[in-house]
């Protein structure tokens, strides 16, 4: 019977999450269709939430989390993968629901998994991860509405989180012109190597407005943050600009006001990472493969290993992590 290494958490009798990397049989994994030898994680918000108080996403205890997996097929039930495949998984209740991949094996549904481009590794597919997934996803929100290079400046909420930092660098690579918010001024330097044209404080968009509409300066939005900021920014966009919303770091209220929709006739869209159907899913990891500047990404990237994820869950709620961190597995 086949060992891994998994970090392995369970809640104490104080709600709070207590987690150790052991060894342990890998019969121990779930049903599923597909064996994944996992070669890279990584740290998101959301495992954050999961691995200091479960954040109400854990049914059951032990666990294991992990709402990213990259790595290389060792066993497949379904024709559709065959040992030696390259996939990744994202999202689908993985880490939350369903053992994720802070393990070095694990047992998936095939209708999960995502075949890796060619020009990503396993380990770049674990840099770009759910943060980077979802960045492309609000990309491609943009594009669909219209918002083109020449349009005006996209205004980047959250740039030196993992979501913010992939956008900046997709955005510029696709020609956009890049403002970049965030909370750290000290990062101005990191975002601007990224591709940032401008990087603003935080505070300056973190209040309600004096008024409903404020002059117009962004012709779109990929906002990570939520709460005032966002309504502080609608309140700037162009005529029939665009935000794509994908996080919530700065709280649970939309605090804007209906004008800058009236008016200038904008738009909102929510963006979701986890039960994307498979055909979205796939073009933006296609689109991945041809549009993120890998010689970025690693600039945003540093390596960790499984011991050090419960302080990184710690430090990413806190918005203490720049960047990626890339947990390898198979050591």
């Amino acid at each position: 019977m086949a060992k891994m290494r998994a970090l392995l958490s369970r809640l104490g009798d104080d709600k709070q999450v207590i987690s150790e990397v052991v060894e342990m049989d890998d019969a121990a994994l779930p049903e599923g269709d597909v064996t994944v030898d996992v070669e890279y994680t990584t740290v998101n918000y959301k495992d954050g939430m999961i691995l200091t108080t479960g954040g109400g996403l854990v049914k059951t205890w032990p666990h294991v989390g992990g709402i990213d997996l990259a790595g290389t097929v060792a066993s497949s039930d379904d024709p559709r993968f065959a040992p030696g495949d390259k996939v990744t998984l994202n999202g689908y209740r993985l880490g939350e629901l369903f053992w994720g991949g802070y393990a070095s094996r694990a047992r998936v549904k095939a209708d999960h998994l995502v075949k890796l481009p060619a020009s990503i590794s396993t380990r770049h597919a674990a840099a770009i991860g759910t943060a980077g997934y979802t960045s492309m996803l609000c990309v491609l929100a943009l594009e669909k509405h219209g918002i083109t290079p020449g349009m005006g400046e996209v205004l980047v909420t959250g740039a030196a989180g993992g979501v913010g930092s992939v956008a900046v660098a997709i955005l510029k690579h696709l020609g956009y012109e890049v403002t970049a918010s965030t909370g750290r001024l000290s990062e101005t330097d990191y975002l601007k190597s990224l591709g940032a044209d401008h990087v603003i404080e935080r505070k300056e968009l973190s209040e309600a407005p004096d008024r409903p509409l404020l002059p117009e300066r962004f012709a779109g939005i990929v906002d990570t943050v939520a709460g005032p900021t966002i309504g502080h920014a609608l309140s700037m966009l162009k005529y029939g600009g665009a935000a794509a919303v994908c996080g919530l770091a700065g709280g649970l209220t939309l605090p804007a006001s209906i004008l800058p929709f009236l008016l200038r006739g904008i738009a909102v869209y929510g963006i979701d990472s986890v039960m994307l159907p498979m055909a979205p899913r796939q073009e933006a990891w296609r689109r991945l493969g041809t549009d993120l500047p890998l010689a970025k990404l690693e600039s945003t990237t540093f390596d960790a290993a499984l011991e050090d994820v419960p302080v990184l869950a710690q430090k990413i709620l806190k918005g203490e992590v720049r960047g990626r961190a890339v947990i390898g597995l198979q050591v």
